[in-house]
């Protein structure tokens, strides 16, 4: 079985990736063009991929491959319905990153929340040595507890979330997207009642016709001037354009992202036009990325492989 990963530095040089226990294994630093992909997969059993494109244009010419692993949770790269017409399994990867993206998501929001990069220059600059009294607090900030987290996505990653905020002594709340959603824990509530509630809002949903815009224009004008938005969802969940325009404009207070509509961040963004660190942080799509989740990333992939190579349906996407 002939195993191509057409995206190994995807998951960085510092953590070992190796199948060769399963199959012959090639490997290939990074894989984003259509021929790119069409040439290294023509006679590939199985593809481990994350963001190259996965349909008919990249896999017509491909006739042995049988299974897709994705390097990842998402799977927006594939195109199920093709693979799935011709017999192709496709695997994810679930919850090995939950917990940092979790963490990932308090960095964030208590970094805008404490005004945190305003206080560190304060102190670099040398304006705390040569001031006259032990603290300086010029800029106002908050505590978390009594404040109303919102969350788009309730999820693994949401249900972490709701968990750390409900500690720190927020009032967590949530829309459903489908409508469909399990959770008992929280208060559900409608689109526009998250928006005008919310403190801070985090977003952990996937993206889809759904969730595609779903922060734009309006619903940033129905939210607090006070709020604070986080996104470490996909970038296309908030309109950058509007948000850009709600954060100059002050119709709310803060955003902190560690995703964007195109990546990497393009300077035609205008969100790349903002400076200053206590509106705006962006992080380069970092919150999935710590040593461990990526080193269970990889190890997952692993078990969907031979899962597979044993006839059991592991992590299936397209039954």
């Amino acid at each position: 079985m002939k195993i191509v990963v057409l995206e190994r530095h995807s998951v960085g040089t510092d953590v070992p990736v190796q199948y060769e226990h399963l199959g012959e294994a090639v490997y290939y630093r990074n894989t984003t063009t259509v021929e790119e992909v069409r040439e290294r997969v023509h006679d590939a059993d199985v593809i481990v991929a994350n963001k190259a494109p996965l349909g008919e244009d990249t896999l017509k010419d491909a006739p042995n491959v049988k299974l897709i692993c994705e390097l990842a949770t998402g799977f927006d790269n594939v195109d199920l319905a093709y693979c799935k017409s011709r017999g192709i399994t496709v695997c994810n990867v679930v919850d090995y990153c939950s917990g940092m993206v979790a963490q990932h998501t308090f960095a964030l929001a208590l970094a805008l929340l404490e005004k945190l990069p305003h206080y560190d220059k304060y102190v670099k600059s040398g304006a705390y040595s040569a001031q006259d009294r032990f603290s300086n607090f010029d800029m106002p900030f908050h505590e978390l507890e009594g404040m109303t987290w919102g969350i788009i996505g309730m999820g693994n990653i949401g249900r972490r979330v709701a968990a750390i905020a409900t500690s720190f002594g927020c009032r967590v709340i949530f829309y459903s997207v489908t409508g469909k959603s399990s959770c008992g824990e929280y208060p559900r509530v409608d689109l526009d009642r998250l928006l005008a509630e919310s403190d801070i809002l985090s977003l952990h949903c996937p993206l889809s016709e759904l969730t595609r815009g779903i922060i734009d224009e309006k619903a940033l004008r129905r939210m607090k001037k006070t709020a604070i938005l986080v996104n470490v969802a996909r970038g296309a969940v908030v309109d950058n354009s509007a948000l850009y325009n709600a954060l100059t404009a002050g119709e709310i207070a803060a955003a902190g992202l560690d995703v964007v509509d195109g990546e990497p961040l393009q300077s035609s963004n205008p969100l790349s036009r903002i400076q200053d660190s206590c509106r705006l942080i962006i992080t380069p799509h970092l919150a999935w990325a710590s040593v461990e989740a990526r080193t269970r990333c990889v190890a997952e992939v692993a078990e969907n492989i031979a899962a597979f190579r044993r006839g059991e349906p592991r992590n299936v996407v397209n039954p």
